[in-house]
């Protein structure tokens, strides 16, 4: 547990939203004696990294909280799979599947990928095994299973008793047109199975009867036991209602409907759970991410290239402002996580709990010297040409044998990382500058100032030579321009590591024996 005074004064945002929460529900929550947490996910198309974000955010608040207040809690990760589908994701193999069993319940279509009993099953499995390898403590629930279990019964018969006011609720948010065909519960149709948006006709209140009118033929059924499912913004009050949902974060493109199912939720007998509305994860385009589009990157993308603890550092900051999210972004963030595990011992409390790795390692971060940035490794990489780690460490302990891998696990781990990122990302788009005679003259003018160096130099001493030669070759009034120009001819970018850093770690010898080799 942490001291109270600083628990009550972070202004870190999963404590903040933490201490509301306890505030906001305490009656409630001493009353159940447990917290219970919620995401959902709508299996339409395969886990992305905003479903990611949903339980790595709400995975922060449970460890604020127990460093808070010891009191029993649950995360339940939801899945909309009774859904039916209404278009066809652009990620998916064999479409045709999909195509032909349009407005179907998401488990009621086959699997594309033949490897589960219905596309719905596939998703949800996907969705679990990511998040378990992310070591996520979590219930799963199936919409399907809840409705045909017979476990939303009560809630649905809860519905139907509050008729009249849900349908106050909800038919002035709709167009008149939409308003004469409305209803809360939609029937799976028995010749079809597909969910049907159809009006309701007769209801009886007292056995959950329904009769529908589909163009004219009646369609007689119950709201019971998955004959039914509810449409989305009384679905999302209904499991609220039937969980005792107490949290649940949701992007701000529901927050309307967060809103009016708070409202329903209050209508059906209980108070809506606390809510926390995130921007959204937008693509490099500035486009919203989506599962059925699958742009932006994948998770299985960031993983090749990155720990999933940056993966999670990405989720922390600034929840409430739109992040853009695409392969370049991955550097970055690695880097951000290095240099805050560097932060992190020689902080005080106050400033600990504000960094983002306390929150990404549940208070406990790993106590590791930095040895470089992803960025210089991703260089270190190109100039060794090194296609597996073996080779790769071969040419860090030529000129730095201390560096023990087996003491350095996450410069280890980045070198495998930093090989794929390179492959895929960085030596395809490469392009080397080839220097005109001014630039070629500049450059062999730094090789000789690197000749007469002595390696014992600071990497800060050498920066400060490299400076030299750049203002000593015309280059005084723009030295960004004597940087990117190394850089161009060296590495094929624009922009590259620290070079005194990268000289001092990658020795004098063998950066000469690289320039030389760039402008013969």
């Amino acid at each position: 547990m942490l001291d109270n005074n600083l628990i009550q004064s972070t202004s870190s945002w999963p404590f903040v939203e933490i201490r509301k929460l306890l505030k906001d529900r305490k009656d409630i929550i001493k009353k159940k004696d447990k917290i219970t947490f919620q995401t959902g996910y709508g299996p339409s198309g395969l886990p992305h990294i905003g479903t990611f974000g949903e339980v790595a955010r709400t995975t922060m608040m449970i460890n604020a909280l127990n460093h808070t207040q010891q009191i029993n809690h649950e995360l339940i990760t939801f899945s909309d799979d009774m859904d039916g589908l209404r278009k066809i994701p652009d990620n998916i193999p064999n479409d045709k599947i999909l195509r032909d069993n349009l407005g179907k319940p998401l488990t009621k279509i086959p699997d594309p990928f033949n490897k589960f009993g219905s596309f719905g099953e596939h998703n949800n499995a996907m969705l679990i095994d990511f998040l378990k390898r992310f070591n996520f403590n979590f219930v799963f629930k199936s919409s399907t299973d809840n409705y045909k279990k017979g476990i939303f019964n009560n809630s649905l018969m809860r519905v139907i008793e509050k008729y009249d006011d849900i349908m106050n609720i909800i038919l002035p948010t709709l167009r008149e047109e939409r308003r004469k065909t409305y209803s809360p519960f939609l029937p799976i149709c028995p010749k079809t199975e597909k969910v049907l948006e159809i009006p309701l006709i007769e209801m009886d209140k007292k056995t959950g009867k329904v009769i529908f009118d589909n163009n004219g033929e009646k369609i007689s059924t119950t709201v019971l036991n998955g004959n039914c499912k509810l449409q989305w913004k009384v679905d999302w009050a209904m499991r609220w209602f039937t969980f005792d949902v107490d949290f649940e974060m949701y992007g701000k493109d529901l927050t309307e409907s967060a809103i009016l199912s708070s409202k329903i939720c209050k209508c059906l007998g209980k108070s809506p759970p606390n809510g926390f509305a995130y921007e959204l994860f937008l693509d490099e385009k500035g486009e919203k991410i989506s599962k059925s589009k699958g742009n932006g990157i994948t998770i299985d993308e960031w993983l090749r290239y990155a720990s999933p603890e940056s993966l999670s550092l990405y989720m922390y900051p600034n929840p409430k402002r739109a992040k853009k999210l695409y392969p370049e972004v991955v550097p970055k963030t690695v880097d951000e996580y290095l240099s805050q595990i560097e932060k992190f011992p020689n902080q005080n409390e106050k400033d600990k709990i504000l960094n983002p790795v306390w929150h990404v390692h549940n208070g406990n971060p790993p106590n590791e010297k930095i040895v470089m940035p992803f960025s210089m490794l991703l260089n270190l990489v190109g100039s060794s040409n090194a296609d597996n780690k073996t080779i790769l460490w071969k040419f860090i302990n030529r000129f730095h044998k201390e560096i023990d891998p087996k003491k350095y696990p996450i410069l280890d781990n980045l070198t495998q990382y930093a090989i794929n990122y390179f492959k895929d990302k960085v030596e395809p788009y490469k392009k080397f500058k080839k220097p005109n005679l001014k630039e070629k003259e500049a450059l062999k003018n730094l090789i000789n100032k690197l000749q007469k160096l002595d390696q014992t130099l600071t990497p800060e001493e050498i920066q400060t030579h490299v400076y030299t030669v750049g203002k000593e070759n015309g280059y005084e009034n723009s030295l960004r321009d004597w940087f990117k120009l190394i850089y161009e001819v060296t590495f094929g970018e624009e922009n590259g590591p620290r070079l005194g850093f990268f000289i001092s770690f990658f020795g004098l010898n063998e950066t000469i024996k690289l320039i030389n080799g760039k402008i013969k």
